[in-house]
């Protein structure tokens, strides 16, 4: 009797374990575009990320622990490499569009359950792109977006680099804001010259309440996660509220959910903004709660 009771459960553990083990690997296919994690179990959903201006596949997993997490919930990652972008072209948004509809049927994933999120300026293109895939019927629909810490509003992101270039306070800072002018001065003009360019290709604009780039959205769930510390922006670069991108992203929370209603979550997070390096940091991937983001998304 003993024996039987000791059999059975070595192998109720070794079934479990299994099972773990299982849920634990995953196929990788990579491409010149993409890099995809398909879990052992069935993926019943998609989680497309997007990183920030300079971030690669490598850079996003070693930053956003959502990897393991998703392979567990049966969930396939794809990490794009298209970064470098605060906005989108046309042209751009139709090839994102194809080649997520490339990917998706070349590894035989469904497009039913598709989520699009992305850090800083991936944050931009994940709802602009969210946007174009409804406006144009694709296959792809997603039903959740959510962005980190973005600077949604291009003509504030420009007129808070000229600020922050005046109080050259932090190099690191002055340096950014001198290429954030570089990108957007030749593209758009100065936006004392017109504000139209600007509120063409920004996702929001605070000064004139703009969202029609976002209009296609009002039956997708979005989220807006950010980590307002004002204590760390004012001791390291000198910012006050209205300078950081959280302001923006709430405005513009404001904004949706007067239209949208109750498919708008502002996530306001405390202390969690850490860099994988340790170094403490409000502007990063880890302010998700990638437990409740899983959550999220699987509560269907």
């Amino acid at each position: 009797m003993k024996n039987s009771v000791v059999l059975l459960i070595i192998s109720l553990f070794v079934s479990f374990s299994g099972f773990s083990q299982n849920a634990r690997s995953l196929t990788t296919h990579e491409t010149s575009h993409y890099e995809l994690l398909i879990p052992q179990l069935t993926p019943t959903s998609m989680l497309i990320l997007f990183g920030g201006f300079p971030e690669t596949p490598d850079d996003i997993k070693r930053e956003f622990k959502v990897i393991e997490p998703a392979m567990h919930a049966g969930i396939a990652v794809g990490i794009m490499k298209f970064n470098r972008r605060l906005w989108l072209e046309e042209n751009e948004k139709k090839q994102l569009s194809a080649t997520i509809n490339q990917m998706i049927a070349d590894n035989g994933l469904t497009p039913d359950n598709v989520y699009i999120g992305g850090f800083s300026s991936g944050g931009n293109i994940s709802l602009l792109l969210s946007n174009y895939l409804i406006a144009s019927a694709s296959d792809i629909q997603p039903k959740g977006v959510f962005i980190v810490d973005s600077p949604v509003d291009l003509l504030g992101l420009y007129e808070n680099s000229v600020r922050n270039i005046e109080r050259n306070f932090s190099p690191v800072s002055v340096q950014e804001s001198q290429m954030i002018i570089s990108l957007l001065e030749p593209e758009f003009g100065r936006p004392e010259d017109s504000l139209e360019p600007y509120e063409k290709h920004s996702i929001y604009t605070l000064k004139t309440h703009n969202i029609d780039n976002l209009s296609h959205l009002q039956n997708v769930e979005i989220r807006l996660y950010t980590e307002p510390d004002t204590a760390w922006w004012k001791q390291n670069r000198q910012y006050e509220y209205k300078d950081m991108n959280a302001y923006f992203i709430k405005k513009m929370a404001d904004d949706l959910t007067k239209v949208f209603g109750d498919n708008v979550a502002l996530v306001t997070t405390e202390n969690r903004g850490y860099r994988a390096n340790g170094n403490r940091h409000p502007h990063s991937w880890s302010i998700v709660d990638v437990n409740d983001l899983i959550a999220w998304m699987m509560k269907d």
